[in-house]
């Protein structure tokens, strides 16, 4: 009985761990874009990105209209690699909630846009990924943006 309680600890034990271990690769991985974005170096970016990465934005026109905008991969390649010198993009990610089920997982982080020092907007990415072998990599990401209502991040 001893040895049957022995190893449904250890059992227990390292699950745990390997779940713990993949939540910090995905934390990993989801921090290696953001520090490419930051620093306009998107071969960092890309390191972590599928061949294809759907993209896509959630808000509020001012009239109160829900939209939702698919954007291009390319587009913000280029935008990050072409953002002039004297323009900072400081998107400051306030959490992290990851789920993971085999080779799929999501990150879900609320964040603060910060233009050159000025608060621009709040929302959440959520961020799809895959694991192909060893490496996670993203595969589908959306945000969500408004001006108002951040403070409940």
């Amino acid at each position: 009985m001893k040895r049957i309680l022995y190893y449904l600890v250890v059992l227990t034990t390292a699950a745990a761990f390997s779940q713990d271990d993949e939540n910090l690769k995905v934390r990993e991985t989801v921090d290696t874009f953001f520090e490419g974005f930051h620093l306009g170096d998107t071969t960092i970016m890309k390191s972590v990105l599928a061949d294809k990465v759907l993209l896509q934005t959630a808000f509020k026109k001012k009239e109160g209209q829900d939209i939702l905008v698919t954007d291009d991969l390319q587009k913000l390649i280029h935008a990050v690699a072409n953002r002039p010198a004297d323009e900072k993009w400081d998107e400051r990610l306030l959490n992290y909630t990851i789920k993971i089920d085999g080779n799929m997982a999501n990150a879900w982080t609320p964040y603060e846009f910060w233009f050159n020092g000025t608060f621009s907007h709040c929302g959440v990415n959520s961020f799809q990924l895959f694991k192909n072998g060893e490496q996670w990599k993203i595969i589908y990401l959306m945000d969500t943006r408004r001006r108002k209502g951040c403070e409940n991040q």
